[in-house]
């Protein structure tokens, strides 16, 4: 099958299933998946749309426990005995009741052979309508804040008529609007400076004792409203619209004075934190959202991130880099415990800024990464990119439901010849293990379930995977022929139900070692998502230069193994199809502002990156490498053209996609009959036309996208072009002219190399590489190592030695720890024997390790309990069997020597021998007085 047919096939299961896999063929082996150098991964969106997709208004059938995979097209079942198989585990499992009429040819919808994707609304309902809280920042400028007003106002017709909402404002300090009171305004105010704990808000709030929703009332006691004292602070929509209208519509500037030469004193960390409170009391595992709006920094309170003056600018990142951050690092562990506990009761925090300064969304970036909230970052709330894009979030599908999920969860399972390494997206862990859980770890590891407390039909997440067989003749002959993994992702339906959406993916496994469908299977888009997330999450902690540098060694490791060229002949080098664009977008993966933090701000960063790991491959794709199209009047309708400077042309308009941003750049020739107004004169239909085409093709762009792009109209030469120029490859640039060239509009004044240029150096590493000796699964290298008996040790300790080697630094802190258990709590030596990417631990015990094991002492904890002092005694002939065991690391000429250095060991360690100072039992054996065995 060629390339563009395999394109067409994935593409159909993206649009099926929501799914799409970097190989969509399986090494066999772990050392065959070793070599592929991009892992195994797949980006799912799980409520992807479907026009199609059945609704099932029945529980799923699963397999018994532990395994609890559900009925899918590749479970083989026999109508028959009404039994089926599971595919995962190989367990008989009867078929329910209400299967008994089924047959070969009359088939449930979950059997069918394309619903790998299959939908069920659950029996369970939701404990609570959806919720949403508008905490909303008061300390900003009347036709900014009148512009907030406006548009809750106007969400308030978008919601559920039965959904929950509530309002808190903060300026100086917090107040939390009690809805429900009908005589006047009445609202609970807390104080800016003081962190409050949820028992404290609890308290303040009279939610104390509260009751759960859907919780009976006890028949000794008067009625209580369903939702528990918090029905005073949060109302249904149908209920109190006219109340809620009129509380937001008299809401004020906050009337605190501030200084010429002072910020607002904003309490945002306080404010978050009593919304926090205030669902944590009633609504724990309840659908909802905090929705915050701000238009400054914090500077008041916890999660402070700049002091009220002027003089002391917000952190940058240059700050970061030199660590001068005064505010940042306490600010981070406010914001991230508070994101924590939102994740642990379902509750998703969006946020939304509208400003031209810094607000601190780096600090609060985990609010919206850790719930799967939504982040926006405007320059004003009075924008309509901040508009638009705020109505989007309420989109509805055809049966006016909203098209968001609330307290989702999503489960991994897989086959025994795979297993999950981890997840990148916007999601907590569950810490749930299984069978299906890996050794290694990539993002948010160690578990096959993750919490995803807000999920729309755009949420995308990056998982990994890690083949499990070692391989070998006999396991390719003998085992499955496919590798299977199964998502099951449970949500709160806005309608008041739980649904359970499963896809169901198979794939075939590989044949034997250079199997050319592994190279054929390659999903080149998917692939270049998938890394690109993976750095990301390591820019995320390691420095920006490192995370180049992998990325660079990844894509050298991965052409050296995939490409073809014969040594000392750059021109010989050829990708497959499948392989060409792959380089192209670690080329721009490099430019873009994911990696590169040069001209923007640390909130335009968190903010680019949030949504980088929000979105599908396609739109990934565009964040990666921007499209762009050019106009002129020799084509009717636009072109596709390289992001290449040489791609600006006078007589051409060119219209640039980098999902921010959508740009319609004007030639030179273009923009001057533009100016001089040809496009209104008779005979120049053509012209306005063209001008026109552009306009509409951007429209399109812009009607469903989330969040609106900032769009932007510009001529060659003028300012607004540098976001046209800071994307294209600079092909063109001020030093490849000759002396004294002139300077074109397809000029880049830049010092970045062009692609040409990278891939010419690519090409001659790898020809450099070609010369050095190629691994040798035979050779064997020792490594030693000091490490805590018992313990796994640190993995940025390990990782420096044992990574370059291909093994996992996880994976060999626990061997060492189970191998030196004997020796818990002693520092020993270790020595690891490794070919062929195993290792094999052993221990080396010195003298002194051996007399403190010989005195029995409990485990003690080295952090806690220093300069321990060995005070108990040893027998002798424990002496002397130490000896036998440092026998042949000792230079004494007979084991009465080795027993004196054993006994000058004791004394420095401070224990005695038979009661006595092993000084006095060394001098008897000197003297004679002590015999001691020859050997």
């Amino acid at each position: 099958m060629d390339y563009e047919a395999l394109k067409d096939q994935w593409s159909d299961v993206e649009d099926r299933d929501g799914i799409r896999l970097s190989w969509n063929t399986l090494p066999s082996s772990r050392m065959e998946a070793s070599r592929l150098v991009v892992p195994i991964g797949a980006v799912y969106t799980p409520l992807k749309e479907r026009s199609d997709a059945p609704l099932l208004q029945y529980e799923p059938v699963t397999c018994k426990a532990p395994c609890r995979a559900v009925l899918n097209p590749y479970a083989n079942v026999d109508v028959r005995a009404r039994i089926w198989i599971c595919p995962f585990c190989l367990m008989r499992n009867p078929l329910p009741p209400h299967y008994k009429d089924i047959t070969e040819s009359t088939i449930p919808p979950e059997l069918h052979p394309l619903s790998t994707t299959i939908e069920y609304q659950l029996a369970r309902p939701a404990p609570a309508p959806p919720i949403f809280v508008f905490v909303v920042d008061t300390c900003q400028e009347e036709d900014s804040l009148q512009a907030v007003k406006d548009s809750l106002v106007m969400s308030l017709s978008l919601l559920p008529p039965n959904a929950l909402v509530g309002l808190i404002t903060f300026g100086t300090m917090a107040q939390v609007h009690e809805l429900g009171y009908t005589e006047c305004a009445k609202s609970y105010v807390f104080r800016g400076s003081k962190d409050y704990t949820a028992k404290q808000v609890q308290e303040m709030l009279g939610l104390s004792s509260g009751v759960r929703p859907n919780m009976p009332n006890m028949p000794q006691q008067p009625a209580r409203p369903p939702l528990g004292p918090a029905a005073r602070f949060l109302l249904p929509v149908q209920q109190a619209e006219f109340q809620i209208t009129n509380m937001l519509e008299q809401l004020q500037r906050d009337p605190w004075p501030v200084a010429n030469d002072k910020r607002p004193l904003r309490c945002t960390g306080v404010a978050l934190s009593v919304a926090v409170g205030l669902l944590e009391s009633s609504f724990q595992n309840a659908g909802a959202h905090i929705m915050a709006f701000t238009s400054g920094p914090a500077t008041e309170g916890p999660g402070l991130v700049v002091s009220p003056e002027l003089k002391e600018p917000i952190r940058s990142h240059h700050d970061i880099d030199r660590d001068n951050i005064k505010y940042y690092k306490k600010a981070v562990k406010f914001y991230d415990n508070l994101a924590k506990r939102a994740a642990n009761n379902g509750h998703a925090i969006d946020v939304f800024a509208g400003c031209l300064d810094q607000v601190g969304l780096l600090e609060m970036k985990n609010l919206a990464n850790y719930t799967g909230g939504h982040m926006l970052l405007t320059d004003a709330f009075t924008s309509s990119q901040f508009k638009q894009s705020f109505v989007r979030v309420f989109d509805k599908d055809a049966n006016e439901n909203l098209l968001m999920g609330f307290n989702a969860s999503l489960e991994v399972l897989t086959t025994k010849e795979l297993k999950v390494t981890g997840l990148i997206g916007h999601a907590v862990s569950l810490n749930k293990k299984s069978s299906s859980v890996g050794e290694t770890e990539c993002g948010i590891g160690n578990t096959c379930a993750w919490k995803m407390c807000g999920i729309d039909p755009s949420s995308s997440y990056g998982i990994y995977f890690e083949i499990a067989s070692q391989g070998g003749p006999a396991a390719v002959q003998q085992g499955p022929q496919r590798g299977m993994m199964q998502f099951l992702t449970y949500y709160q339906h806005s309608s008041g139900n739980y649904h359970l959406r499963v896809t169901t993916v198979a794939r075939n496994l590989s044949g034997p070692a250079g199997d050319p469908a592994l190279a054929q299977s390659f999903d080149q888009e998917a692939a270049a998502v998938l890394m690109a997330r993976i750095a990301v999450f390591k820019a995320e902690v390691d420095d920006g230069p490192d995370v180049l540098r992998w990325v660079d060694r990844m894509l050298i490791r991965l052409c050296s193994r995939f490409a073809d060229y014969r040594k000392d002949d750059q021109t010989s080098f050829r990708l497959e199809k499948n392989f060409t664009l792959y380089p192209q977008f670690m080329f721009h993966l490099r430019r873009s502002q994911f990696l590169q933090v040069f001209n923007n701000s640390p909130d335009e960063t968190a903010f680019y990156r949030h949504v980088l790991n929000h979105e599908d491959v396609g739109d990934s794709l565009v964040m990666i490498q921007p499209t762009l199209d050019s106009y002129s009047l020799e084509h009717e309708g636009s072109q596709p053209v390289l992001l290449d400077s040489a791609s600006i042309q006078p007589s051409h308009i060119l219209l640039l996609d980098t999902f921010f941003h959508i740009l319609i750049f004007h030639g030179e020739t273009i923009a001057e009959w533009r100016k001089a107004g040809y496009q209104e004169q008779e005979g120049y239909e053509n012209l306005k036309q063209l001008l026109e085409q552009p306009k509409e093709d951007a429209r399109e762009l812009i009607a469903d996208r989330f969040p609106l792009p900032r769009f932007i109209v510009c001529d060659a030469g003028g300012s607004q072009a540098r976001f046209l120029l800071s994307k294209l490859n600079p092909s063109t640039t001020h030093t490849t002219g000759g002396y004294g060239g002139g300077v074109t509009s397809q000029t880049i004044f830049t010092d970045d190399v062009s692609l040409q240029t990278f891939m010419d150096h690519l090409m001659k590493t790898i020809d450099d590489l070609s010369h050095s000796p190629c691994f040798d699964p035979n050779e064997v290298k020792i490594i030693h190592l000091r490490v805590t008996g018992g313990e796994v040790g640190a993995q940025s300790a390990l990782a420096p030695k044992i990574g370059p080697l291909g093994l996992s630094p996880k994976k060999i802190g626990e061997d060492i720890a189970k191998n030196t258990g004997d020796w818990k709590g002693l520092r020993v030596t270790v020595k690891l024997t490794i070919q062929n990417r195993q290792a094999a631990v052993s221990v080396v015990p010195s003298a002194s390790s051996l007399v403190i094991k010989a005195l029995k002492e409990p485990p003690r904890d080295r952090k806690k309990e220093k300069n321990i002092k060995h005070s108990k005694s040893i027998p002798l002939d424990e002496i002397i069997e130490i000896a036998r065991q440092m026998r042949n690391r000792s230079l004494a000429k007979e084991l009465q020597g080795t027993v004196l250095e054993i006994l000058g060991t004791a004394f420095s360690v401070g224990c005695k021998v038979d009661g006595r100072s092993p000084k006095d039992v060394s001098d008897d054996i000197k003297a004679g007085e002590i015999d001691i065995p020859s050997e």
